[in-house]
C-alpha cells in the first residue's frame, strides 16, 4: 500500500525549492509590520527611517551659539535639527520657507501604555533657538489633511546660508532632506504629566 505524502513532507519539498505554501507569503507582510516603527516612529526609541539614515550620515547637531560664532565653519557643516513649525510661507524658487522652533530630540518617547504603538517622538519643551528651513514639500504634505502646517514636527537635514532672514535675523538652513509629524503624532515633554517613559 503506498503512503500518502503527509503536510510534513510536503513542507519539507517547500524547503528544498518547491513553492512556499500561500499562508507563508500572507503572513510575510504581517511580520514585517510588527517589526516597523512606521512613518511616524512609533517606538520607545527614537526610529530614523532608511532614508533619513543616509540623508543625515556625516551631519552634526545644529548649534546656534557655534553657528554664529564661526559661521564660515558652520555653513561648510552638514547640519540636523528638530524643530516644531511656527509658520510656513512661501520661499525662493518654489521652496516653502518654515520658521522653526528648535527642540531637543529626548533620549526616549513618551508612550501612553506598555505598547509601542502608543509611543510619539518625544521632544524638550524648551526653544534653543529659531531658524528658518527652505524646503521643497513633499505633495501629500504641501496639501491634504496631514499637511505641513504651525505646529506640526520636522526634522530637517541641510546646510545653512551665508546670511540670516532679512526679517527676524534667524539663520537659514537649506533643506537636503527632512522628515515631517503632524501635530496627533509626536509629542513634547510637557506630556510626561499623562505620559510615561
Amino acid at each position: 500500500m503506498k503512503r500518502r505524502s503527509t503536510s510534513r513532507s510536503g513542507s519539507v519539498a517547500s524547503a528544498r525549492g518547491g513553492h512556499p505554501s500561500l499562508s507563508r507569503w500572507l503572513l510575510l507582510p504581517l511580520a514585517l509590520a510588527c517589526g516597523s516603527a512606521g512613518p511616524y516612529g512609533h517606538s520607545r526609541a527614537y526610529s530614523p527611517l532608511d532614508e533619513e539614515d543616509a540623508a543625515a550620515s556625516g551631519s552634526e547637531r545644529y548649534d546656534p551659539v557655534m553657528a554664529r560664532r564661526l559661521p564660515q565653519e558652520w555653513q561648510g557643516k552638514k547640519l540636523e535639527l528638530f524643530g516644531i513649525v511656527l509658520a510656513r510661507a512661501e520661499g525662493r524658487d518654489g521652496l516653502a520657507d518654515l520658521t522653526l522652533s528648535v527642540r531637543r530630540l529626548a533620549a526616549r518617547n513618551l508612550c501612553e501604555a506598555g505598547e509601542e504603538d502608543t509611543c510619539r517622538v518625544t521632544v524638550g519643551d524648551q526653544e534653543l533657538a529659531r531658524v528658518h528651513a527652505l524646503v521643497e514639500l513633499r505633495q501629500s504634505d504641501a496639501i491634504g489633511q496631514k499637511n505641513l502646517k504651525p505646529q506640526s514636527l520636522v526634522r530637517v537635514i541641510g546646510k545653512l546660508e551665508d546670511h540670516v532672514n532679512k526679517e527676524d535675523g534667524a539663520d537659514v538652513l537649506v533643506a537636503s532632506y527632512y522628515r515631517h509629524w503632524p501635530t496627533a503624532e509626536y509629542v513634547t515633554e510637557q506630556a510626561r504629566s499623562y505620559m510615561r517613559r
